[in-house]
C-alpha cells in the first residue's frame, strides 16, 4: 500500500509540475496576477508529493520489500542498513527520483525565499523549473518507474553492485546531483531573463548564490567520487579521465566560468550575453552527463546502461531543453547590451581571460569525451581517448589560467597598471622561483616541469596572502587599524581567498602525486620484504574474515622505517556472496606528506600473492584543496550580500531619527 501511495504521489507531482510550468508562464506574459500567484503553491505541492514518493521507495528498501522490482534488483536481506538506504539512489530509477526531488526542492527554495524577486521574474523562473520537472517526471513515470511490482514476490534480492557498497559512493551521488540540479536554477534564471529581455546587475546578484551553491555541491561530489576511486578500485590513482568522470567535470568548468562572469555582470554591467550563455551551457552539460550515464552508450560502474527507450527519451529532453534555450538565446541575446566599459588590462579583463581559458578547457574535454562515441556511431570503430590527450590539451590551458589567478585579484576594476601590479609581485615571483629551484633539486635532476607545478602552486598561495595583506593594509598602518579592516571585510572576500588557496593546495597535490609516485608490483610470499620510498614492507600472510554479505582474504603487512616498526596495514580481497564479484580494499597509511598504499591481488599456485605497493607524495593535498574550495564557497554563501541576494536593510528616511536643531 505504501508503494502504491508513492506511485500515486509521483503521478500527482507530474500534474503539479504541469500547472507550475504553464499557468505562471502564461500569467507573466498576460500580466495576470492570479495565474502568477499559482507558482509558489504548485512548487510546494510538487515538492511535497515527490518527497512522499521518495520516502515510499526508501521504506521499501529499508524493509526489504522484494515484491518491488527496484528493491529486488538492487538490494538483499544481508546488506548493511547504510547500503539499503543508499541503494535507493544506487540505480537508474531511484537516482532519477532523487534528481527530481532535488529539482523540486530548489524550486521550492525560490518560491519561498525569493520574495525579493520581481513577481514576473519569479513566476518565469518557477515555470521553467516546472517544465524541467515535467520532462524528468515523464521520464520516470513512462520509462523508469521505480514502483513496479513483481508477482510472485522473490524470497530475496540480487544485491547492489559491490563496488557501490561503500560510504564514499553512498554520499557521492546526492552531492553530485545537488550540483547538477543546482545549475538548473541558473538555467531557469537565464531563460526567464531572455523571456523578459532584461539582464542587469540585480539579475546577476540573484543568480550568483544559486551558482555558488551548485558549484560547491558539485566540487564536493567530484572530490568524493575521486576519493572513492582512489581507495576502492585499487589502482593507486585518483583520476583517469573516464567519460563518466568528464561528465561531471565539464559542468564544473562551465560553472566556474559562470561564477566569475556573473561577478563582472554584477559589478560592471558587462558580459551580460556571455553570462546568460554560460548559465545555459552549464546546465546543458549537466543534462549531457545525464544522457551519457543513462543512455547505454557508456559502460562504467557509474553508468546505468539500460534499454534504448530510455536513451531516446532523454535525448529528446536534451534536444528540447538545449535546442530551445539556445534558439531563444539566439533570438534575444542581441538585445542584451553591455553597459560597463573596461580596458583589457583590468580586473574585468583578467576575468574575461579566466572565462576564455575555462571555456576552451571545457571544450577540449567535451571533444575528448564525445569523439570516440561519434566515431563509433558513424562506423569508424572503437577507440579510446585517454590521459595523454587530456594532458597535452588541458594542462597547457591551465598554466596561464593559474598564473592569471594570482594577478587578477590585485587589479582594480575598469583600468589597471600591469607594470605596477607586477612590481608589487616581485617578492612573490622571487619566492616561487626559489621554490622551483629547490623542488627541481630535490627531485634529483628529473624534468623541471613537475617542479614548475610546485612553483605555480606557491605563486598562487603567496599571491593570495599578498592580496589579503593589501586589503587590510598590513604593515602600512597600525596593527589595530589593520585588524579593524580585517573584521570589516565582507565574507565573500574571505571566501574567495580560501577558495583560491584551495586551488593552490590542489595543484601541489596533483603535481607531486602524478609526477613522483613510486610503484612496485611483485609476487610476495609470507615473510618476504620490499623497500619503497624509504619504507620496508614485510608481508606476514593472510587470514580469512567474514563480513555481513561477503568473505575476504585479509593480508597483514608490517611497515618499518629506519629499522623501527611504525604500522601494520591490512588490505583485503573480498568475495561477495550474491553477485559473486570480487573487490579490492586497499590499505592506506596517510599523513600530510603522502600516502603509503598497499593492494592485495590474486594468489598464485606457489602460495605467493600479487601485491601492488605505491607511495603517492602529497596526494592528501588533492582532497584537502577541494575541501578548502568548498569551505571558501560556503563562507561566501554566508555573506548576506550573496545569501538570497538580500542587501542589508537600512532604515527608511521616514523612520530615521530626527536630527537636533
Amino acid at each position: 500500500m505504501i508503494v502504491e501511495l508513492g506511485h500515486f504521489a509521483l503521478i500527482l507531482a507530474f500534474c503539479a509540475a504541469l500547472v507550475q510550468g504553464s499557468a505562471p508562464l502564461w500569467g507573466a506574459w498576460r500580466g495576470h496576477a492570479g495565474l502568477m500567484a499559482l507558482a509558489p503553491g504548485a512548487a510546494l505541492a510538487q515538492a511535497v508529493l515527490i518527497l512522499i514518493a521518495f520516502a515510499a521507495l526508501t521504506w521499501a528498501h529499508v524493509v526489504s520489500d522484494f515484491s518491488v522490482q527496484n528493491v529486488f534488483e538492487n538490494s538483499h536481506s544481508l546488506k548493511p542498513m547504510l547500503y539499503k538506504v543508499s541503494g535507493v539512489w544506487g540505480n537508474h530509477e531511484g537516482s532519477l527520483l532523487l534528481w527530481v526531488l532535488i529539482l523540486a526542492l530548489f524550486g521550492l527554495a525560490v518560491a519561498f525565499l525569493g520574495g525579493n524577486l520581481p513577481v514576473t521574474l519569479r513566476s518565469r523562473v518557477l515555470a521553467v523549473q516546472g517544465l524541467i520537472a515535467v520532462g524528468f517526471l515523464a521520464f520516470s513515470l513512462f520509462t523508469s518507474n521505480p514502483f513496479l511490482r513483481l508477482d510472485p514476490a522473490p524470497l530475496d534480492g540480487q544485491d547492489l553492485n559491490p563496488l557501490l557498497q561503500d560510504p564514499g559512493l553512498a554520499f557521492h551521488p546526492p552531492f553530485l546531483y545537488l550540483g547538477y540540479v543546482g545549475f538548473s536554477m541558473t538555467f531557469s534564471f537565464a531563460v526567464a531573463a531572455l523571456l523578459e529581455g532584461r539582464v542587469d546587475a540585480a539579475w546577476a546578484r540573484w543568480v550568483r548564490p544559486w551558482t555558488l551553491a551548485a558549484w560547491v555541491s558539485l566540487t564536493l561530489g567530484i572530490a568524493m567520487g575521486s576519493w572513492w576511486a582512489y581507495y576502492e578500485l585499487g589502482w593507486g590513482g585518483w583520476w583517469f579521465w573516464d567519460p563518466v568522470e568528464n561528465a561531471s567535470f565539464m559542468p564544473w568548468l562551465a560553472g566556474t566560468a559562470l561564477l566569475h562572469s556573473a561577478i563582472v555582470t554584477e559589478k560592471r554591467g558587462a558580459l551580460k550575453s556571455w553570462t546568460v550563455l554560460l548559465a545555459i551551457i552549464a546546465f546543458s552539460l549537466s543534462l549531457l552527463g545525464t544522457f551519457l550515464v543513462r543512455s547505454g552508450v557508456l559502460t562504467s560502474v557509474h553508468a546505468f546502461a539500460t534499454d534504448p527507450t530510455r536513451g531516446v527519451f532523454i535525448l529528446l529532453l536534451l534536444i528540447v531543453a538545449i535546442g530551445g534555450s539556445l534558439a531563444l538565446y539566439a533570438w534575444r541575446a542581441p538585445t542584451l547590451k553591455a553597459d560597463g566599459l573596461f580596458a583589457p588590462i583590468s580586473r574585468e579583463g583578467a576575468l574575461v581571460l579566466n572565462n576564455l581559458l575555462l571555456a576552451t578547457a571545457c571544450f577540449t574535454v567535451l571533444v575528448g569525451t564525445l569523439y570516440p562515441l561519434f566515431l563509433d556511431v558513424i562506423g569508424g570503430g572503437k577507440i579510446s581517448v585517454g590521459p595523454p590527450y587530456f594532458e597535452l590539451t588541458f594542462i597547457p590551458l591551465m598554466v596561464p589560467l593559474l598564473l592569471a589567478l594570482a594577478v587578477g585579484p590585485l587589479m582594480p576594476w575598469k583600468r589597471a597598471d600591469l607594470r605596477g601590479v607586477l612590481s608589487r609581485m616581485k617578492a612573490v615571483c622571487a619566492f616561487a622561483l626559489v621554490v622551483w629551484g629547490l623542488a627541481w633539486w630535490f627531485s634529483t635532476g628529473a624534468s623541471p616541469l613537475p617542479a614548475f607545478g610546485i612553483a605555480l602552486a606557491t605563486w598562487i598561495a603567496v599571491a593570495v596572502g599578498l592580496e589579503y595583506a593589501e586589503r587590510i593594509q598590513l604593515f602600512r598602518m597600525p596593527l589595530g587599524q589593520s585588524w579593524r579592516r580585517a573584521r570589516g571585510l565582507p565574507r565573500a572576500a574571505y571566501g574567495m581567498s580560501v577558495a583560491h588557496l584551495g586551488m593552490a593546495v590542489l595543484v601541489a597535490g596533483v603535481t607531486a602525486s602524478s609526477s613522483w609516485q613510486s610503484e612496485v608490483i611483485r609476487a610476495m610470499a609470507p615473510g618476504e620484504s620490499q623497500d619503497i620510498a624509504g619504507y620496508t614492507i614485510t608481508f606476514e600472510g593472510t587470514r580469512q574474515v567474514n563480513g555481513p554479505n561477503y568473505s575476504a582474504e585479509r593480508g597483514q603487512f608490517r611497515i618499518f622505517r629506519g629499522g623501527e616498526e611504525i604500522a601494520v596495514m591490512e588490505p583485503e580481497k573480498r568475495q561477495f556472496f550474491v553477485q559473486t564479484m570480487q573487490t579490492t580494499e586497499a590499505a592506506i597509511r596517510t599523513n600530510l606528506l603522502g600516502d603509503l598504499y598497499v593492494v592485495l591481488g590474486d594468489r598464485a599456485e606457489s602460495g605467493a600473492w600479487a601485491v601492488r605497493l605505491y607511495y603517492n607524495p602529497l596526494v592528501p593535498w588533492i582532497w584537502g584543496g577541494c575541501l578548502l574550495m568548498v569551505f571558501g564557497g560556503l563562507i561566501s554563501l554566508s555573506d548576506r550580500r550573496l545569501r538570497l541576494a538580500i542587501p542589508k536593510r537600512r532604515p527608511a528616511p521616514s523612520q530615521a531619527q530626527p536630527q537636533p536643531a
